[in-house]
């Protein structure tokens, strides 16, 4: 019966993994099993596992033993420093007499975990600086937001222009042109004749009355005709 490795040294957490060798001279052997045993400080042994010639394996909290024949394996599982010392496996044989093959010793030494680096400032520095691809991200935003601004600017202003309105705070409203009117109107006048002039009576020609039109371009006179339709 072997064991191995001879020495084998693992931090604190990890695993260990032994293995067992058996070697029957006889094939008369038909029911055996196989003991795993640990030793501290030269104290005595003390059985820790155990698994039969049939079972495939044998798992519990702290040990995990697999079966293949000639060859078992251990592993323990979730080290700590007080699992150091020094382990070995029985082989027992049942038939008469009943007889007990013990391995070598093997060393186990466990080892301080490692201590983690400040894992804790390192999240802190990426979060304060964030990856280029995040800054090249927002820069992107504020570029396509800037333009989307510039575009309804652009767009509202020729609308407004088209339309004759410009917003508040822009440039001055445009009045529409002044167009001049001319207005037409009717009077009567009255021409008299003049007293110093005598003219024959059988000369003198028959009264007439004559109109004018008179156009005036923006205020309306006052005629005696329109002052006479005022007053009444």
């Amino acid at each position: 019966v072997t064991f191995f490795p001879a020495m084998l040294t693992r931090p604190a957490g990890d695993s260990a993994t032994f293995f067992c060798n058996i070697s029957m001279e006889s094939n008369s052997v038909s029911e055996y099993s196989l003991n795993w045993y640990k030793e501290t400080n030269h104290s005595q042994a003390q059985k820790i596992a155990e698994i039969s010639r049939n079972k495939p394996q044998t798992e519990t909290e702290k040990y995990l033993l697999s079966n293949h024949t000639p060859a078992f394996k251990i592993e323990i599982l979730n080290l700590h420093q007080n699992d150091s010392g020094s382990y070995y496996c029985g082989l027992i044989t049942f038939f008469e007499p009943d007889k007990v093959m013990e391995s070598n010793r093997s060393h186990l030494v466990v080892t301080a975990a490692p201590q983690k680096t400040n894992a804790t400032d390192d999240p802190e520095t990426e979060e304060s600086n964030p990856p280029d691809h995040v800054k090249a991200m927002l820069l992107g935003i504020l570029l396509l937001a800037g333009a989307v601004v510039l575009l309804i600017f652009g767009y509202l202003t020729v609308t407004y222009r088209r339309g004759g309105m410009i917003p508040r705070g822009g440039f001055a409203e445009e009045k529409p042109p002044i167009v001049s009117m001319s207005t037409v109107d009717y009077g009567v006048l009255d021409f008299q004749w003049d007293k110093r002039t005598q003219v024959p009576t059988e000369t003198q020609p028959v009264d007439q009355t004559e109109y004018a039109t008179i156009i005036f371009s923006e205020d309306k006179p006052v005629t005696p005709e329109r002052g006479k339709k005022h007053q009444d």
